[in-house]
């Protein structure tokens, strides 16, 4: 719609009347002049009830200022360094998970008692990768950059086979937790180990085969492997000393999943008992395809077996099965009791074997560095060598001449797919 504007025309006398009316509207908002002497008009104040003005903006609380992060505490310059080296990832990362858990533990503890020789232990980590390439590597790394006073590693024994020669030629102690290998201490006399040898358990299942009366056993390793090599020989030797007969001999390699030609053989030999030298990927696999094609015979192992994934891979097929390993967390000795607690309180699990071999890995250097008298490898070295009736949680530890620990073994069996204390067996 259009709206139209007129020009209206405004008479004089019109116009006088507004501005009349303009002059009295200004005229009453100015205030008069006070009398003379009189008191100032104080300014009206607002009303309590009165609402605040629109334009007023809200008060705002000032942004604290935040407070200062607290330094971390420093660390002692002069803790002693000790350089742990183990397959933290790979195919055989669980074993370095088992073993760092059982060191930290003992550094917590020693250095929660005041360390050693006034200061603190300090675990310098490195992974291998489950690589002996990598063990090279990370070692020399320790030995270099670190300046380690003393190793802990490998687990396995082609790893070890390797570290060990570089920590004999730069003159630095290590303690291998678990190489069962002869040849890992035979590098030199900076090499020492805190488990049994091949030599000790391979005896032991043997003797743990004539103990179930079975006089015909077959015998399947990874012939690329020194651990399985060296069990199998030793096995098959004193097997054959003490009047029983080998049916059967297979072979296999690293990295292999189907076990069915081997097993096939094996079973058309009728074997009362099955050797099995491996570690715990293969094997678990190895029994449950056995069991697969009808072969119900029980299997033996060793120490490599000694890991949760052999269970989490086998099941209740491994059930009849037995192998030998370096420590039960059923057994009632205190010093093992007060362990498997403190272990279950960090951990909330069991101590694994690994973990108490890492454990007494660690006490093993700590209470050598004690009787040294200083955190120098060479002296460390002495002292460990000289090291008598050490009591672990492993079992009592004196290192003979090739610095190797005599000491008992466990038999577990394998029962509703679960780890259970068989027997113990002296050297």
């Amino acid at each position: 719609m259009l709206i139209t504007l007129r020009r209206v025309r405004l008479s004089a006398p019109f116009l006088g009347v507004l501005c009349a009316a303009g002059l009295l509207l200004t005229g009453c908002d100015k205030k008069p002049a006070p009398a003379p002497g009189a008191s100032p008009t104080p300014a009206a104040q607002p009303s309590a009830t009165a609402a605040p003005a629109a334009s007023v903006a809200p008060t705002v609380a000032p942004t604290p200022t935040p407070l200062p992060t607290p330094s971390p505490t420093p660390e002692d310059p002069l803790a002693t360094p000790i350089g742990f080296f183990a397959p933290l990832s790979g195919p055989q990362a669980s074993f370095g998970s088992d073993s760092i858990n059982g060191a930290r533990l003992a550094v917590e503890e020693i250095n929660a008692a005041g360390g050693i020789l006034g200061h603190p232990l300090k675990l310098v980590v490195k992974d291998t990768q489950s690589l002996p390439d990598e063990t090279a590597t990370v070692v020399n790394e320790l030995i270099d950059k670190d300046k380690v006073v003393a190793l802990i590693g490998e687990i396995a024994t082609d790893r070890s086979l390797v570290a060990a020669p570089i920590a004999q030629a730069r003159g630095v102690p290590m303690i291998t937790p678990a190489s069962t290998h002869q040849l890992v201490t035979a590098a030199g006399n900076f090499v020492f180990r805190a488990c049994y040898t091949d030599s000790f358990q391979a005896e032991v299942m043997a003797k743990f085969a004539r103990s179930i009366d079975v006089e015909k056993a077959a015998v399947l390793f990874d012939p690329t492997n020194p651990y399985g090599i060296g069990l199998a020989e030793i096995f098959k030797r004193d097997f054959q000393a003490h009047h029983g007969t080998i049916v059967a001999e297979q072979t296999y390699r690293a990295g292999d999943t189907d076990f069915t030609s081997q097993l096939t053989l094996i079973k058309g030999a009728n074997p009362e008992v099955i050797f099995l030298p491996s570690y715990f990927a293969e094997a678990a696999l190895v029994i449950k395809q056995a069991r697969a094609l009808g072969i119900d015979t029980p299997f033996i192992g060793t120490d490599g077996w000694d890991s949760p994934e052999f269970l989490r891979i086998g099941g209740t097929a491994v059930d009849n099965s037995y192998f030998s390993s370096h420590f039960s967390a059923e057994s009632q000795d205190p010093k093992v009791a007060g362990f498997v607690a403190t272990y279950g309180t960090k951990y909330n699990a069991p101590p694994p074997p690994l973990a108490a071999l890492t454990y007494d890995s660690v006490y093993l250097i700590a209470e050598a560095l004690k009787r040294a008298g200083q955190a120098n490898p060479a002296a460390l070295r002495d002292a460990l060598a000289a090291t008598k009736d050490f009591v672990g949680v492993t079992g009592k530890i004196a290192f003979d001449q090739d610095r190797n620990p005599r000491k008992s073994a466990v038999v577990i069996r394998l029962q509703d797919g679960k780890f259970t204390y068989l027997e113990t067996v002296q050297p």
